[in-house]
């Protein structure tokens, strides 16, 4: 007879059968993580590909919301709040009543994630190394580029906080490799950042890797909650 063991967020150690199923309430919002990244990378991509003047080793993917075509980006923002938002709702619904930081702190920095999604969305970026094509560069920030920079920074850095106290539940689950990663990840974010003084590319790619990241870490959780559900229902 298999003993019942709860683990930080509602899952269990392989050999253990779960106390409990993971509603489809909790699974459906979690998904909003796994595809926020990706959606949002694909567009913004995409668009740098066919704005006429956009390179991406001048500018930056958050400059595609300026110029004529900029409401595309911009709802792209939108969506992307929407999702990250809707994700640490399921985090949290997931990591309830687990032990540690990761099942009290994760959803909230999520949250403030998401949060830096739709602020980009209000406050757009300033012009820049000659895009849009004609507009002017900006000599100094503006009160809205300085919020849409501000928003960014704490967003990102809630998001590298988000994996180090994500670390322990991962671990808990038995899942170590996930967790030293999801430790070592936020340096890689750091150090695009840092880069972004030589090339606006390195930026991107720091805030891409946090993306893809959040995406697979959420895609590991949801395929545990897959399996606890199929040892409750065999």
């Amino acid at each position: 007879m298999l003993r019942t063991v709860t683990y930080p967020f509602g899952g269990v150690r392989a050999g253990s059968q779960p106390s409990q199923p993971v509603p489809r309430a909790t699974r459906l919002p979690l998904a909003g993580c796994a595809v926020a990244g990706p959606v949002f990378l694909g567009a913004g991509i995409a668009q740098g590909l066919a704005r006429n003047g956009f390179d991406f080793t001048r500018h930056a993917i958050s400059q595609l919301a300026l110029g004529d075509p900029g409401w595309i980006q911009t709802v792209n923002f939108l969506l992307a709040g929407a999702l990250l938002g809707a994700g640490a709702i399921g985090l949290r619904r997931l990591l309830r009543g687990g032990a540690g930081a990761g099942a009290t702190w994760g959803p909230a920095l999520i949250g403030v994630f998401g949060a830096s999604f739709l602020a980009a969305a209000a406050f757009p970026a300033d012009a820049g190394a000659g895009f849009p094509a004609g507009a002017p560069d900006a000599v100094s920030l503006s009160p809205h580029g300085a919020a849409h920079m501000l928003g960014g920074m704490v967003g990102y850095l809630a998001l590298c906080a988000a994996f180090l106290v994500l670390a322990g539940p991962l671990a808990a689950r038995g899942h170590r490799g996930w967790a030293v990663a999801s430790r070592l990840v936020p340096l890689g974010i750091l150090a695009g950042f840092a880069g972004s003084a030589a090339t606006v590319l390195a930026f991107t790619a720091g805030a891409g890797l946090g993306l893809v990241w959040l995406a697979a870490v959420t895609v590991r959780l949801l395929a545990d909650a897959a399996e606890d559900q199929a040892r409750i229902e065999s």
